[in-house]
């Protein structure tokens, strides 16, 4: 397999971002497709998008829309994937994992989505995002800004502005109350962790799952946004004992673009 991979260009392209319909912070996060493409060991080549130009690239590749924008307009996301063996164009995350599983099968102990799983471990991340997003956001949103270079940034608060009514600044906690938003986001991932066993390495026990790289994806996606060696970092790798900054570490090896 040889495929062509489309993502979202950011200041930090060795990182990467990407945009996805199913997203902790709505409409960025991290790595699912690149941790899928490098635990499968398939090869691939990246094609870097900014973000005003993401529907004109899915529509040009020939991708579906992944959503419906409110104004009923069929909305086109990142990442994209064209397989330039099978000629296949497809955005979504799961989508583009089980065409992935079922085009490429793999040892079937270690399929990211097991047969009878999509429809859990789907409920499992929208029951994640409902909890996460709303004390997430109002600091996501400002700190993320800094990320893009000047067409990507303008995009990004002009179409934020019009989603929230305001500018992206205008919703950042005051400081006398950003203890207590930290703590309402460090409150819902506490919930995410009594879901789990405390000895599980992974959601579903010693077997990685998809789940497990849409969670460390999203906290990869903090360690970019805040730095590595922010205080912020240093305070979500603690959470729960330290249990997601140790999945982002084992599964780091899948991590970085190859």
């Amino acid at each position: 397999m040889q495929a062509r991979w489309y993502l979202l260009v950011s200041k930090h392209p060795k990182d990467s971002v990407r945009v996805n319909n199913h997203n902790l912070i709505p409409e960025a996060s991290l790595t699912f497709d690149r941790y899928t493409l490098n635990y499968r060991k398939l090869p691939y080549e990246v094609v870097w998008v900014e973000l005003p130009d993401i529907e004109e690239t899915v529509k040009s590749i020939g991708a579906s829309p992944t959503a419906t924008k409110p104004n009923g307009q069929p909305k086109y996301t990142l990442p994209a994937i064209h397989d330039l063996n099978t000629d296949v164009r497809l955005s979504d995350s799961i989508k583009i994992v089980e065409y992935l599983e079922a085009t490429y099968p793999n040892d079937p102990e270690k399929a990211l989505i097991p047969p009878g799983t999509k429809a859990l471990q789907l409920a499992f991340i929208d029951a994640v995002i409902t909890l996460i997003r709303p004390n997430l956001v109002p600091l996501a949103y400002p700190q993320e800004v800094t990320l893009f270079d000047s067409r990507s940034r303008e995009y990004f608060l002009s179409t934020r502005k019009e989603m929230l009514g305001k500018e992206v600044w205008e919703i950042a906690p005051p400081p006398e109350m950003r203890d207590t938003v930290w703590k309402g986001v460090e409150g819902a991932w506490a919930k995410v962790d009594s879901w789990m066993r405390k000895e599980d390495r992974f959601v579903m026990g010693d077997t990685v799952c998809f789940l497990d790289f849409a969670i460390a994806g999203q906290f990869v996606w903090y360690r970019i946004m805040w730095g590595e060696d922010s205080e912020e970092w240093k305070m979500m790798s603690s959470w729960q004992g330290g249990r997601w900054a140790r999945l982002v570490q084992d599964l780091g090896e899948f991590e970085r673009l190859r």
